[in-house]
């Protein structure tokens, strides 16, 4: 009983092996349970029908394995039910190993690649040939839009199934795959040019007052919704250096005509002078921002921003570090894994996706760190295991996260469970999202003599700028401390990245750009 791969493949000398490399304890609940991995779900039907080939493996009289690639149209693989597969064999080399194979031994091993994304379903079963003369089966096999005359039939019944994990596989694709991810990209390139070409004259208006003067002198579309931004001196002269995890505060005219800024990290190569990069993810339905900078930002277009900033360091000694990134927050994480590779200090990057399409940099980064990078691509059901990440880590490994707030909360929930020290964690959040169990919350500005009800979907911050009350505060997500401030009365939850523990409990500080509030009250020093 079981998983039915394990019990076919983990053999008495696989198992020994197993438990002598300390693997037999990760495979052992495959054991328990009722059989399953032996009947195809939707899930596998569906990738089988999806694959132009596969790998067969047969063995003949000799004992020898032979590995056979096998081709066609998408879908020439049949699923015929849960337990049984089925292709037509046509007039080949004529060499007809594998059919002489399976007469002697019916029993075949197969490999489905999906190389664009990284998975591999293998499977084991029994071969059944057909003949030429057996047409009502032979008719199921048969592809309408191949008309050459079918020599015989493979019948594969079903024995076990498993799916690989998609490490060391190399993505390849298909001339048809390529057009398919060019496509929104040639799209996104044709509109930059009519753009370009119906300008009736030059941009001569600078946005911004920062003392970094910087020109748009690259657009890149690195997925349908994310596109880069490369920026230089006017002049070309050298940038000021940063260090990887610094971010640019970038001036942005809104819709309505207001001008505002927004945090974005560097995504370049910390040991390039000559230009910063930029990536932004545009999203229609947020503030504002990313829309009018996809809409607005043109090759030309000059703005003037604060020096680069950073909230969210790299340590300085050589202890192992671990990446991960969800989505866009992939832009710090990119440059912090160029600097620790250049610094030769052992590294792991995990990134994690809606599909390899949305996953900007992802080629990139493969080619350069192939033996360090783990790519999760949720589409096909693949998900990033986090205690297990947290729990295969060196013991002194410092931990970066950057993504979406439940990728940041769930690390840090994890971590503290297995007993991770807080001050090897390190993260950076895009922006205050507002936390799903936020709770209304009274607050009392002291100094200023204002009191004020913060609701649910409200940030503090945001309450006490909408009375008139001014507040330092930069980047609005927690992670620089602008606009901390102290708390006389109440306690605060805090949720930033920023204060240190001394700064929350002795000093009494919190950051109300993200952080609520335990009690029903707090008053602060404003």
């Amino acid at each position: 009983m079981g998983h039915k791969y394990a019990e076919i493949a983990f053999t008495r000398n696989v198992r020994d092996i197993q438990t002598a490399n300390g693997s037999r304890n990760g495979y052992s609940a495959m054991d328990q349970g009722p059989a399953h991995n032996h009947l195809l779900s939707e899930r596998e039907a569906a990738f089988i029908h999806a694959r132009d080939s596969f790998y067969m493996a047969s063995v003949g009289e000799t004992g020898w394995p032979y590995v056979q690639h096998r081709g066609g149209p998408a879908g020439f693989m049949k699923v015929l039910d849960a337990r049984t597969i089925g292709f037509a064999d046509y007039s080949g080399n004529r060499q007809y190993i594998s059919t002489g194979n399976f007469i002697h031994d019916d029993r075949v091993s197969l490999f489905f690649m999906d190389y664009p994304n990284r998975t591999r379903l293998k499977m084991f079963g029994r071969v059944r040939v057909i003949g030429h003369n057996e047409h009502d089966l032979l008719a199921l096999l048969e592809d309408e839009h191949y008309r050459a005359r079918i020599e015989r039939g493979f019948i594969i019944t079903i024995e076990a199934f498993d799916w690989n994990c998609p490490q060391h596989i190399t993505p390849r694709y298909t001339e048809a795959d390529i057009d398919n991810l060019l496509a929104p990209l040639i799209d996104e390139n044709r509109q930059l040019k009519e753009a370009a070409s119906s300008m009736v004259k030059p941009i001569t208006n600078v946005l911004g007052t920062g003392e970094l003067e910087l020109v748009v002198s690259g657009i890149r579309q690195l997925t349908p919704r994310v596109r880069a931004f490369e920026l230089r001196a006017p002049n070309g002269s050298e940038l000021p250096a940063v260090e990887a995890g610094a971010h640019l505060e970038i001036p942005i005219m809104l819709e309505s005509g207001n001008i505002e800024t927004r945090h974005y990290s560097i995504a370049s190569n910390p040991a390039r002078r000559d230009a910063y990069e930029i990536a932004i993810l545009r999203e229609d339905d947020g503030a504002g921002g990313s829309k009018a900078i996809h809409d607005s930002y043109q090759i030309g277009t000059t703005i003037r921003t604060p020096l680069p900033a950073n909230y969210f360091k790299l340590h300085q000694d050589n202890r192992p570090a671990v990446l991960i990134a969800g989505g866009i927050g992939i832009t710090p994480i990119k440059a912090m894994a160029q600097a620790l590779v250049a610094h030769k200090i052992s590294m792991q990057l995990h990134y994690a996706g809606r599909s390899f399409a949305d996953m900007p940099y992802r080629d990139r980064l493969q080619r350069e760190f192939a033996q360090q990078i783990t790519l999760y691509n949720s589409t096909a059901g693949e998900r990033l295991d986090i205690l297990a990440t947290l729990k295969s880590a060196p013991d002194n490994a410092v931990f970066y996260v950057c993504g979406p707030t439940r990728l940041i909360d769930e690390v840090l929930t994890t971590a503290q469970k297995v007993g991770i020290n807080k001050d090897r964690l390190r993260f950076e959040r895009f922006s205050a999202e507002k936390p799903g169990d936020a709770k209304p919350v009274h607050v009392e500005l002291a100094r200023s003599g204002v009191t004020l009800q913060v609701n649910a979907d409200q940030t503090i911050l945001d309450a006490i700028q909408a009375e008139g009350v001014n507040i330092s505060h930069s980047c609005k997500a927690g992670n620089c401390k602008s606009c901390a401030v102290k708390v006389i009365q109440g306690r605060p939850d805090h949720r930033d990245s920023a204060l240190s523990t001394n700064e929350r409990t002795e000093q009494h500080l919190m950051c109300p750009c993200v952080s609520r509030a335990v009690t029903d009250k707090l008053v602060l020093d404003i």
